[in-house]
């Protein structure tokens, strides 16, 4: 979701209409056998896989009022990358998932049914640039994009299972999977039935989150599917359990009025939950929870406490995805990426911290 509203989309409906209201009416006829136009709001949708360039500055500190300063709650900061492209459809990055051991191999996702593969390159332990960036449209069961369908384009949530991807799309509230052993990110995604709850969460405050359990852990084989603002009758954010050995539906304690962007679990069967709250008076703030995974359970009401809470005067932005890798040294590293909503005002932000506590 959008931590604000993006005039320019508002715009772009507004002209959409008033197009289609001065076609004659055989051009109507005509476009009725035809595609519909692209909405506004997805003008940055790839339709093809290409190859992408994308330039990488360095953060040299995540806090400029004090350059030195390193620990953050119970993180420490490694990097940061600000990423801009050429390409007008590099942006949008709404989740990242790692696809190897190193934290070097990635898939992200924009929420504009774009898929984004590609390496973090390091040095001395501090990423530097992206190497060997591809981009490619969601394709549906058919294989034609997803954003063919209408309002079938905010994909938000990724969560991974070996080759198997998960997809959740916010503003249709649907998880679509896709079997990356056919095709990579050309493979075409069925939808997996859900919990008609899931439906009934707001449009533009839905899926926002997935992680998938793996075996070895509690509730392994469980699909976690998290939403940004959809509440329980006591004000706190809705959770699903899909799949697994008890499917069923908790919450996660609201506080601060934050809402849920990301989720990853650690292999010591920690759930850190990424979240983040906006206002025109204060800006962006975002933190990191930490939930047990133990103490997730259908009717339960879990909660943890912050690792980490950073605001504008850190080097933040619309902090929407979070992946979690752990180094030879034994090192786990976070990984954290930002939604630029394709505005000149916003950046793309790559962050890494070390989890010391």
């Amino acid at each position: 979701m959008s931590a604000q509203p993006s005039r320019r989309s508002f715009l772009g409906h507004a002209a959409a209409g008033f197009s289609i209201l001065t076609l004659p009416r055989l051009a109507q006829a005509q476009a009725t056998t035809e595609p519909p136009p692209r909405p506004a709001q997805i003008e940055h949708a790839v339709t093809s896989p290409v190859s992408i360039e994308v330039n990488a500055r360095q953060i040299p500190s995540f806090e400029p009022r004090d350059r030195s300063r390193v620990r953050f709650g119970s993180l420490e900061y490694r990097s940061g990358l600000v990423l801009t492209s050429p390409h007008r459809g590099f942006g949008g990055l709404s989740a990242l998932r790692f696809l190897d051991t190193k934290g070097e191999r990635f898939l992200a996702l924009s929420d504009q049914g774009t898929w984004f593969t590609g390496s973090i390159r390091y040095s001395s332990g501090k990423m530097v640039a992206l190497d060997n960036v591809e981009a490619g449209p969601m394709l549906n069961s058919e294989g034609r994009p997803i954003t063919e369908k209408r309002y079938w384009y905010d994909t938000e949530s990724l969560a991974r299972d070996g080759n198997i991807f998960y997809v959740g799309l916010e503003r249709v509230n649907q998880i679509m999977r896709f079997d990356f052993a056919k095709g990579g990110t050309q493979a075409r995604g069925d939808v997996v039935p859900t919990p008609a709850a899931i439906r009934k969460l707001p449009s533009n405050k839905g899926l926002e989150a997935l992680v998938f359990v793996p075996k070895g852990q509690p509730l392994a084989g469980t699909l976690i599917a998290f939403s940004e603002r959809g509440l329980d009758a006591d004000g706190n954010l809705v959770a699903f359990l899909i799949g697994g050995p008890t499917p069923g539906q908790f919450s996660v304690r609201r506080t601060d009025k934050f809402d849920i962007s990301d989720a990853v679990l650690l292999p010591s069967g920690e759930l850190l939950i990424l979240e983040r709250k906006f206002s025109w008076f204060t800006g962006v703030n975002i933190r990191i929870r930490a939930i047990p995974l133990k103490s997730i359970a259908p009717g339960a009401v879990v909660d943890g406490p912050a690792l980490f809470a950073a605001d504008l005067g850190h080097e933040i932005d619309n902090m929407e995805g979070i992946d979690a890798h752990v180094t030879p040294e034994g090192e786990t590293v976070l990984t954290l990426v930002s939604d630029d909503n394709f505005s000149l005002l916003q950046r793309t932000l790559l962050l890494q911290f070390t989890l010391v506590e």
